[in-house]
């Protein structure tokens, strides 16, 4: 009895000895303390300034994950706007191989396919959450990752702002014809809808948004929220604050990959890298819904006009958004097939969320006294 019970517990002690070494070696490849990776140093382009620490965070937390995940064997570099390259020119940097990686919105690069527009947003479309679905769990990704292969290059969301606010304009805004010749700062499908509404459209970076307010170059500007737009000055610039951002109702930001660098990785940096982008992902809208309503109260409070767009406007710009799309898929194939695909799903979930999410909403919030 005693021997066979020796003869077990030895058998039993190896076993566990044994699943412990392989547990502790499969520890050591994926986990903070491997030695066997090799040492690789990225570099990030952004399209933001570093003022802006919440959608530079985005990128920042990307970069401070995987160097913290590899245990510093595997670092990115993230840089701001302008000091490697202009920050609407990542993704030509990404695709060119002069930088590995970098952190921007798809919607500014819809002169090469306006279908690199449902990447970020565009006008009427998802919320944040419906937007992570749909990139997530529905097949977003894989269509915008079809479509960015064209150029060379991967993407993973990297970061969502919420449903933004509307701009800063000098002058109040009632209707179709108020806007007509206005000069406006706005980027991607939102502003190809303000265009056929009337309004002169342009593309600025972030940092050179306040100038151009303030001087008079131009005569609305649209950015985040509250919280960035307070950073960027905005509101020393204009007054009257519409909302809400129907062009960009869940806007994702994203990194986007050169692919030849991307396929070079060790498949165990790959995933650290998509765990960090999905992370950025998720931490940068909770941050930014708790930094925009404290920012909000107080803008409101030193004197800025929070003002709604008129039923007016709103129709009108919704009626030129389906337009545009329709007139977008049937000249171009590919944007007909991610339009098609996304319209489906914002359809099913428009359909769930206004059971679940409206209902509640309008139940819930505090209602506008007449």
């Amino acid at each position: 009895m005693k021997r066979r019970h020796f003869v077990s517990s030895t058998a039993i002690g190896a076993a566990s000895a044994a699943a412990l070494g392989a547990c502790s070696r499969t520890a050591t490849r994926s986990g903070v303390q491997t030695n066997a990776q090799p040492r690789i140093r990225w570099r990030m382009a952004t399209s933001w300034p570093k003022s802006l620490e919440t959608i530079f965070g985005g990128a920042d937390t990307v970069c401070r994950r995987v160097s913290e995940m590899t245990g510093g064997r595997f670092t990115i570099t993230p840089f701001a706007a302008g000091e490697i390259v202009p920050g609407l020119q990542v993704l030509d940097a990404v695709q060119s191989g002069t930088l590995e990686c970098g952190h921007t919105a798809s919607y500014y690069y819809i002169g090469k396919n306006p279908a690199l527009g449902f990447g970020t947003a565009v006008p009427f479309g998802l919320n944040a959450q419906q937007q992570n679905a749909w990139l997530y769990h529905a097949g977003g990704l894989e269509a915008m990752q079809k479509l960015y292969s064209d150029f060379g290059v991967i993407n993973f969301p990297a970061g969502n702002t919420g449903t933004q606010m509307g701009g800063w304009f000098k002058r109040e805004i009632k209707s179709v014809t108020d806007l007509n010749g206005l000069k406006m700062r706005i980027p991607g499908l939102g502003g190809e809808v303000m265009s056929r509404l009337g309004v002169n459209v342009q593309v600025l970076p972030g940092g050179e948004i306040y100038l151009a307010l303030d001087r008079g170059a131009i005569d609305a500007a649209e950015w985040v929220g509250p919280h960035d737009d307070v950073k960027l000055g905005l509101n020393k610039a204009a007054q009257f604050y519409y909302y809400p951002g129907w062009w960009e109702p869940g806007a994702t930001l994203e990194i986007q990959i050169n692919l030849s660098k991307w396929q070079q990785l060790p498949k165990d940096y790959q995933q650290v890298l998509k765990s960090a982008t999905m992370e950025a992902n998720l931490n940068m809208l909770a941050q930014y819904d708790a930094l925009n309503a404290q920012a909000l109260t107080a803008l409101v409070a030193g004197g800025t006009k929070l003002t709604p767009y008129s039923k007016e406007i709103m129709q009108a710009a919704e009626k030129a958004s389906f337009d545009l799309y329709e007139a977008n898929a049937a000249k171009d194939a590919t944007f007909k097939q991610v339009y098609e695909q996304w319209k489906k799903f914002r359809e099913q979930v428009y359909k769930w969320n206004q059971v679940n999410e409206l209902s509640f909403a309008n139940f819930a919030y505090p209602q506008e006294k007449s």
